[in-house]
């Protein structure tokens, strides 16, 4: 018995299509529909898995930004307050040596404060304009969607 090729014949056998035609072989390395689907599902688990990665990516980015944003609000907030309680005082009375009226001196100097206030609340809406959404992540993944839908 020879253990180097298929000697079956028949209807069943891989011996050739017809007349002149070469036996088409099965060869070891022609894919399943398992392997394919293990392959593909494989393939997919990946791509979603570098797809969360690239959003956390980019999130962090918009994060950072928003965060320091954020604190900039919070020292803008900080600075007023504490600008308008203790330093108001000193600068005030200032005004006051220099011959003004105390009212006066006390409503300039808190207008003097306000107006930095403004300055870094503005700063900081500046950085919030920079959070923007993982605009590549959005995007990859409709590729990806719409990749699946076609087939």
């Amino acid at each position: 018995m020879s253990t180097s090729t298929d000697q079956r014949t028949g209807p069943g056998s891989r011996q050739g299509a017809g007349p002149g035609q070469p036996p088409a072989a099965l060869t070891l390395d022609e894919p399943t529909i398992g392997r394919l689907v293990a392959d593909t599902s494989r393939h997919l688990s990946s791509l979603i898995r570098a797809e969360i990665a690239l959003a956390k990516t980019e999130l962090k980015i918009s994060a950072t930004a928003g965060g320091i944003g954020a604190a900039l609000i919070a020292v803008a907030g900080l600075l007023a307050v504490l600008a308008v309680v203790m330093l108001s005082f000193a600068a005030a009375y200032f005004i006051v040596m220099a011959g003004l009226d105390e009212a006066w001196a006390f409503l300039i100097v808190f207008g003097f404060y306000l107006l930095v206030a403004t300055v870094l609340a503005l700063l900081a809406l500046r950085r919030f304009k920079k959070v923007k959404p993982p605009e590549q992540t959005i995007a990859t993944t409709k590729d990806t969607v719409a990749t699946l839908r076609s087939r």
